[in-house]
This record gives C-alpha cells, structure tokens and sequence, in this order.
C-alpha cells in the first residue's frame, strides 16, 4: 500500500494511493494506530496538498556514512558500526514545502535517502525481526550546512534546523528495499544516482543497531544515509530526490529573508 498524509483546506487527513500514483482513496484516522478503513471519499493527487506522511513524535535517527563512495568523496573513513546522530522532528517537513535556508548558513547540500518508518514500539529487536517493526518506507533529503557542520563539530544544527529534512511524497509498505535506485535532481540536472545495495549496513543491521541504544516508537524515521554526488543547493534551485519503487519528493530552496 501506499500511505499519504495530505489537506484539501481543512484538516489533515490519511489515504491510499493508487499505483499510478493520480488518486487518492481517503481512510479513517492515523494508520499508525488504527485500522485502515475507507471513508468512500475519492481525490485526484493534484487537486490535494500532499504533507509529509508522518510526523514522527519522537525522532529521527539519521546514519551517517553508510555508502563508501560518499564516504570517500568527503575524505573520511568508513565507521566499524553504524554512525548515529539524532535530528528533532520539527526539521520535518513535506513535499513541495521550500526548505528555508537561514542567513547564518552559506554551504547547503542536499542527501538522497530512503527512510525507513517505525511501526510500533520496539527495543532490542534483531535484525532477522527488523520487518515487523517496520511500518515502511519513504524518499527523504537530509539537507545539510557544510560551512555549520565544520564549525560545530557535530551535526544536530547542520543537520537539524527547520524545513531540513523533508520526506514524501507517501509511505510504501510493501517494499524489497536491498537493491533500489535512488536518485537526486537539481533544476533537472542529475547529481546523485545510487542504489542501496551498496549501503554498508543495510536495513536490518540499522533498524537492529538504533534499537539497542534507543526504544523506537511509532513514526519515528531511520534515515538511511546517501551515496556519492552530494552537492552544493542554493536559494532560488529545486531538488528532486526519487527512490524506486515509491515515488519523486520535491521541494524549492528559498533564503529566509524571502520566506517572508
């Protein structure tokens, strides 16, 4: 299934999308936590506003250098385990929302990620048991200011700020993620073009690893990582990040002076 969070005007409401991606059959409340039941009520996707399919209420919990080539293309050293680091919700934010680029930072990057959500509260699983903890999948940009990274010595500002991490356009639930091409855009120009099999830990090890540090409650995200190819962004550029099998996430660069 695919799960979309989007509003017509009013509330926020849950639905299903077809395979072509063009309709969107509207469900009773947060998949999440309730039984999936259609309300009889139908919307064609561009007639709706699509919002990020979750907001996790908890975390997310990004992995950091986990394909070798972006590994060596940014001079460092592959880690022995998954590198975690943590990235607070409000970063969130959905599809065709601009990321807001604040005055104080000046090298913005963007990252091609799946991202994997939580489906129930977890702790210690084990990798052979990831898949039934995981409620399923979707595309993500783990925006990042290089010039904030290199001052702070840790990630959460580069990494964390708002509008920093957006995910969409639906969750995927049924999905063989081991081998996925995943791609990044930017004003139509192709800049990132991966595939998770080349993840040095995959799904399983990362859903096994953050679970023995940290209890996973519904929604939370794993993003990841990114390949090579990672770049410079500006105000006033589109990124478009699009892993097979789920769907293309798009979102504007604005500067905060002209966010308003």
């Amino acid at each position: 299934m695919r799960i979309c969070r989007f509003i017509t005007g009013d509330d926020p409401r849950f639905g299903l999308v077809d395979g072509a991606g063009e309709r969107i059959a509207e469900i009773t409340g947060d998949p999440l936590y309730t039984r999936i039941e259609l309300t009889g009520e139908t919307f064609e996707v561009d007639q709706v506003r699509l919002l990020a399919p979750v907001i996790p209420r908890s975390k997310v919990v990004a992995i950091g250098r986990n394909y070798a080539d972006h590994v060596r293309e940014m001079g460092t050293e592959l880690p022995a385990e998954p590198m975690m680091f943590f990235i607070p919700n409000t970063s969130v934010c959905g599809p065709d929302d601009p990321v807001v680029i604040p005055s104080f930072a000046q090298e913005i990057s963007y990252e091609a990620e799946l991202a994997v959500v939580i489906g129930r509260m977890c702790k210690d699983v084990a990798a052979e048991d990831a898949r039934s903890v995981i409620f399923g999948y979707t595309v993500a940009n783990d925006v990042t200011a290089r010039d904030l990274q290199r001052r702070d010595g840790q990630w959460a500002r580069a990494k964390g700020m708002d509008t920093f991490t957006p995910i969409g356009p639906w969750i995927e639930t049924d999905l063989d993620v081991s081998a996925l091409r995943l791609t990044a855009t930017v004003d139509g120009e192709l800049r990132q073009d991966g595939t998770t099999a080349d993840m040095v830990f995959g799904v399983p090890e990362i859903v096994a690893h953050a679970s023995a540090a940290f209890t996973l409650l519904p929604g939370d995200i794993l993003l990841t990582g990114t390949p090579a190819g990672v770049g410079p962004i500006t105000a006033g550029q589109r990124c478009e990040v699009e892993v097979e099998g789920i769907g293309v996430l798009a979102n504007p660069f604005v500067a905060a002076d002209d966010h308003g």
